[in-house]
């Protein structure tokens, strides 16, 4: 009894069996990555392969795998279809007033006295003049740029301040 190939009806894969028949031989050279597309030379030895580098081959695991414990019971590990909640939880903090700001302590003069304020325009005046002058003076200088701002911002609150001529500041003629 002898058994049959599927190439020829009989006798050895590739070759003709006397009766001149021909035979018909198919080798497989290259193939597509089964994830991205590109071709993947094969070289005739071992099994095909299905990728063309290391990193795809991990990619369609892992998705596979993904797949597979996404499809599985929550029990048994798999993912839940019920929406997800979420519990937060809402501390607020407030400061008392007094602890948020530090009382304002009082100005001090570079001599260590007790520093007052001009009491009218004129003193005010008389006040801006001798700093303008002290400009140049070494612990002043260093501080010019904040002293400048400082006035500015001064200068601006005292325009926006100025009430139309004939008026009180309280608005009553």
């Amino acid at each position: 009894m002898t058994k049959m190939r599927p190439e020829d009806g009989q006798g050895k894969p590739g070759r003709s069996s006397g009766r001149g028949t021909p035979t018909t031989r198919e080798r497989l050279v290259e193939r597509t990555c089964a994830w991205c597309g590109e071709p993947v030379a094969y070289s005739g030895r071992g099994r095909p392969p299905r990728y063309c580098t290391a990193a795809h081959r991990r990619r369609a695991w892992e998705l596979r795998t993904a797949q597979d414990r996404a499809e599985r019971p929550v029990s048994d590990g798999g993912q839940s279809r019920a929406p997800v909640r979420e519990v937060v939880q809402r501390t607020v903090v407030r400061q008392e007033p007094a602890l948020a700001r530090p009382a304002p302590r009082p100005a001090q003069r570079l001599s260590g006295q007790p520093y007052t304020l001009p009491e009218d325009a004129v003193e005010w005046v008389e006040a801006l003049a001798a700093l303008r002058r002290d400009m140049t003076n070494p612990r002043i200088y260093p501080f010019r740029e904040q002293v400048a701002r400082a006035c500015e911002r001064t200068a601006l609150a005292l325009r926006a301040g100025i009430p139309e001529p004939g008026q009180s500041e309280s608005g009553a003629s």
